[in-house]
């Protein structure tokens, strides 16, 4: 497990960048859920952390596209290809992350290591 951040840091409606490789993005929906996914979107070189989260989507800043939060599926274009998703824990009022085993879905000209 990855330690994330405090609770405190995250309010709801917020998202939260974690510095890893690649790097992961926390979303604290309005709903008080909280999730975590690859914040690189997988059409283009963008931050989803920067993106607009509405209820349990996140749009991307740089084309619109939208992930669904729970389970990393592109809900709109031009991405074609889901983010992936990590399991969250809240313990003693610190949010970690277990990252997917699964390999990342990246941008075109972009690699594992170098996001």
């Amino acid at each position: 497990m990855i330690p994330a951040c405090p609770l405190a840091a995250l309010p709801r409606g917020e998202a939260y960048r974690l510095d890893v490789e690649p790097p992961i993005a926390l979303f604290h929906t309005e709903d008080g859920e909280i999730y975590a996914i690859d914040d690189t979107c997988t059409h283009q070189d963008a931050s989803l952390a920067d993106g607009w989260l509405e209820g349990c989507e996140v749009e991307c800043p740089l084309h619109a596209s939208r992930f669904d939060l729970r389970t990393g599926r592109v809900d709109a274009p031009p991405a074609k290809l889901p983010v992936r998703t990590h399991r969250v824990v809240v313990e003693d009022g610190t949010v970690y992350v277990v990252p997917s085993e699964e390999p990342p879905n990246l941008p075109p000209g972009i690699r594992a290591g170098t996001a």
